[in-house]
């Protein structure tokens, strides 16, 4: 071993960091955000209303004593996610951290489901992720380093029926994050993904009592049940700190067990 001391717990001190978060006035894109602003991170919170982007930031900065700002975007329009970048710029001085959460879920049998809702939802995911990616690349190119977390889901990696808008956005996400990941690596870019199992967020609470979910979804962890916000956040403190430093185009599963049977 060597005789230099190891960092430690330090590694997760996100202090003097700067963080974008889409999709960060609610559900786990606000867990994700309190998360970093918890570990000393200053955040600028992403999402198309205005008013609970807002009320979402005051709060954060009132509970955690860090600077917290919203910004009003459609993040599937590449020149609102140019500004919301330069925005960040603007406040912080830097870009180091950006989590990609804001994302639909239109569910349905094939046959059911219309081609203006499957485009609708890769639009978002994968269309909306990929602007977002490609706004702060050149920022943290210049900074020669940076965290790129991409939110992908358990259904990237394996399928489930009355899903196909979704699962084909997340598996798209997923390869999206290994292919940057590589793209970006020289740049000292770290690039990964996280994988949620059912977490009960808004998206999921037309499901939540449902015998589909029950059985397929909740009944099939190996916790057998749904997942609470605040357990995606050890996740994003991880991915989002030098602890992460060696890993580049990985998928990180929080899912309770669902996809380990």
């Amino acid at each position: 071993m060597s005789d230099q001391p190891l960092p430690g717990i330090k590694q997760f001190d996100l202090s003097g960091r700067a963080a974008i978060i889409t999709g960060g006035s609610k559900g786990l894109g606000l867990a994700m955000a309190a998360g970093l602003a918890s570990a000393g991170a200053r955040v600028m919170l992403v999402n198309r209303n205005a008013e609970e982007g807002a009320q979402a930031a005051t709060e954060l900065g009132r509970t955690y004593g860090v600077e917290a700002l919203s910004f009003a975007a459609d993040i599937t329009d590449q020149a609102q996610t140019e500004a919301m970048a330069q925005a960040a710029m603007d406040a912080f001085g830097q870009i180091d951290i950006l989590i990609n959460s804001a994302g639909i879920n239109i569910r349905g049998a094939i046959d059911a489901v219309s081609p203006a809702d499957f485009t609708s939802v890769m639009n978002v995911n994968v269309n909306g992720t990929w602007l977002c990616c490609r706004a702060v690349t050149p920022f943290m190119k210049k900074a020669n380093g940076g965290k790129i977390i991409n939110m992908a889901s358990t259904l990237g990696v394996v399928g489930l029926a009355n899903r196909t808008p979704y699962t084909a956005s997340k598996g798209a996400v997923v390869q999206l994050t290994r292919a940057l990941g590589l793209e970006l690596a020289p740049f000292h870019i770290n690039v990964n993904a996280i994988c949620p199992g059912p977490f009960l967020t808004e998206m999921n609470l037309p499901i939540a009592h449902t015998e589909e979910s029950k059985q397929f979804i909740v009944g099939a962890t190996a916790l057998g049940r749904w997942g609470e916000l605040h357990e995606i956040q050890g996740a994003a403190i991880f991915l989002a700190s030098d602890a992460a430093s060696f890993m580049v185009g990985s998928l990180l599963t929080v899912d309770g067990g669902w996809t380990a049977r």
